[in-house]
């Protein structure tokens, strides 16, 4: 929610309070990965660990239901963690570098490509809870 608000009024390319807005998204930028890194990092993991026992406890017949749709549920939350890896890590070092780097010319761009790559962070979980409500429905 943070990245499309800081996007909001941004002044475009060759305005002159462009480049400042650009150093301040540079600035904010580390303190909203941190707290968004401490807030959803523990989430994925308990996601992944709480997926993969009831995929393994439905297997072995101590909980009812598809063991597959837990086990779809923890590879949605392990996806989650290795796209935020390979493609999200190379833009949250870009946007971090936007306070010290003269070339403010890309911090929008970025910025929407982050939102964009986002997208996917969120699609993964909503696919691996709508296979959770479905094997509620079905026990």
């Amino acid at each position: 929610m943070t990245v499309p608000t800081l996007l909001v009024d941004f002044p475009p390319l060759g305005h002159p309070d462009h480049s400042a807005r650009a150093t301040l998204l540079g600035h904010q930028w580390p303190v909203m990965w941190v707290v968004g890194n401490n807030f959803f990092r523990p989430i994925s993991t308990l996601g992944i660990f709480g997926y993969g026992f009831a995929a393994w406890a439905a297997r072995g017949g101590g909980l009812k239901g598809d063991w597959r749709l837990y086990a779809l549920g923890a590879a949605c939350h392990l996806s989650t963690v290795v796209h935020s890896a390979i493609n999200m890590q190379p833009l949250n070092d870009q946007l971090d570098r936007l306070s010290m780097s003269e070339d403010k010319t890309e911090a929008v761009q970025l910025a929407r490509d982050w939102v964009k790559c986002n997208k996917w962070r969120i699609f993964f979980p909503f696919v691996a809870g709508s296979a959770a409500l479905w094997q509620a429905c079905l026990v």
